[in-house]
């Protein structure tokens, strides 16, 4: 009787084992399944914000920023205030030292009359002072009003009287009580007038006066 010639391991190759036990299988392992997590996958989420402690914060923020602007503004107007005063007593200033030679020359003169000068002398003495004040005036930007013989301008003139001229027709400055002066285009003291109201009516003749009786 003829055996089997074929053995259990003639039968074939050798059972194979485990993929996964195979070197070649446990190298190719994907690296995510064994490495350890990153700082940013185990950091945890911020925890939330309270949305009263906010707006109270965004409050007091907004409240610093306001009284900063406030006490700023308060500065300023009391610069801006100090500004305007000294510019203005500066100006005085200006205006005061312009005049002082206008005084000296009128102290001049007050004491030349009481020495009971010549009258004609000391009448030249203050028409060159009154001459040395329009001078001053016009360096400081203002001139005097020359209103007679112009015709009446209630914006630069005040009437105090009216008066028959023959001179002057009606509506026109026959006589200048006060000076006026401006400073520019702004008036300082209008010029008190007296205006006329025409050429007076004539005189009846003797012959009329005669006819009439």
């Amino acid at each position: 009787m003829a055996t089997n010639q074929n053995s259990p391991d003639d039968n074939g190759s050798e059972t194979p084992g485990n993929a996964s036990d195979t070197p070649e299988t446990a190298a190719s392992t994907s690296p995510t399944q064994s490495r350890p997590p990153t700082p940013a996958e185990s950091v945890s989420p911020p925890p939330p914000v309270d949305p009263v402690a906010a707006v109270t914060a965004e409050r007091d923020k907004l409240k610093d920023q306001l009284l900063r602007t406030l006490a700023d503004f308060d500065n300023y107007r009391k610069r801006s205030k100090r500004d305007e005063q000294d510019a203005k007593h500066r100006g005085r200033e200006d205006v005061l030292r312009e005049l002082l030679p206008v005084f000296d020359n009128l102290e001049r003169a007050a004491t030349y009359a009481k020495t009971g000068a010549d009258a004609k002398a000391i009448a030249e003495g203050v028409v060159m002072v009154l001459k040395l004040f329009e001078d001053t005036v016009g360096r400081l930007g203002g001139q005097r009003l020359r209103p007679v013989g112009q015709p009446f301008d209630p914006n630069i003139h005040e009437a105090i009287q009216q008066v028959e001229s023959a001179e002057h027709a009606a509506g026109i400055v026959a006589i200048e009580l006060v000076p006026g002066y401006q400073l520019g285009e702004r008036l300082l003291r209008p010029a008190m007038v007296a205006v006329s109201k025409g050429a007076p009516a004539p005189a009846p003749s003797s012959d009329d006066d005669s006819n009439a009786n």
